[in-house]
């Protein structure tokens, strides 16, 4: 797996991770939606100079311009409901994409420490080779990213797999690199090290979903 760790450099990134992970500044879930909008988008434009482009002539007002547009055909997928707000990022940039829905989740059993995910809903055009880009903003342990990948494999074979996420824990940063094609990118903002023992990253920021749309009832 090709891994691209964007914070390795500095850049206005750090201020779009420094708010959503701030207690005080989530708080203010219109911002934290806005900011990891913002992050999908720097995470897509890095992305997008790996694409495939062709060269094409612009016809302006005063001449011809030529320049290099993508020339793939892309699939955005995001993982219900924490990874709308990353998802809007990508479109957003890929405007002309066509779009993919999953719900992903953790149902925990007897011991509130485990826990396996069940994927419900999904709705998903042809992936037969085009450029899947499956967002989830939250990489804790990769079970999640893996799950929706599998759910994923009848719509079709993609010519490539992009996976984009904002956070993600050195385990599950591990885990999709073992379990995923070594031609699989991996697009992410931070890596922390550790999960605590209920799978969450530390030191993160908290429940993504819940911060992006407020808490929800278990069952």
């Amino acid at each position: 797996m090709h891994i691209h760790n964007i914070s390795t450099e500095n850049s206005i990134l750090n201020q779009f991770i420094a708010e959503i992970r701030d207690k005080n500044i989530q708080k203010d879930s219109m911002r934290f939606r806005r900011n990891i909008e913002r992050i999908g988008e720097i995470l897509c434009y890095e992305m997008s100079k790996t694409l495939s482009f062709k060269p094409i002539s612009v016809e302006t007002p005063l001449g011809i311009n030529n320049t290099f547009l993508p020339e793939t055909d892309v699939v955005l997928c995001s993982i219900l409901r924490a990874g709308v707000p990353l998802h809007n990022g990508l479109l957003n940039y890929f405007d002309n994409a066509e779009n993919a829905f999953i719900s992903a989740y953790r149902h925990h059993k007897q011991n509130p420490e485990t826990f396996e995910i069940v994927v419900e809903y999904l709705a998903c055009p042809s992936l037969e080779g085009k450029t899947l880009i499956l967002a989830d903003p939250m990489l804790a342990t990769g079970q999640s990213m893996l799950a929706t990948f599998e759910a994923l494999k009848p719509f079709g074979t993609p010519k490539e797999v992009h996976l984009i996420s904002v956070i993600g824990a050195q385990e599950g940063v591990d885990f999709v690199n073992k379990n995923f094609d070594d031609n699989t990118h991996l697009w992410i903002a931070a890596v922390d090290k550790n999960l605590n023992d209920k799978g969450y990253i530390i030191p993160g920021l908290g429940d993504a979903g819940d911060l992006a749309f407020g808490e929800k009832l278990q069952h």
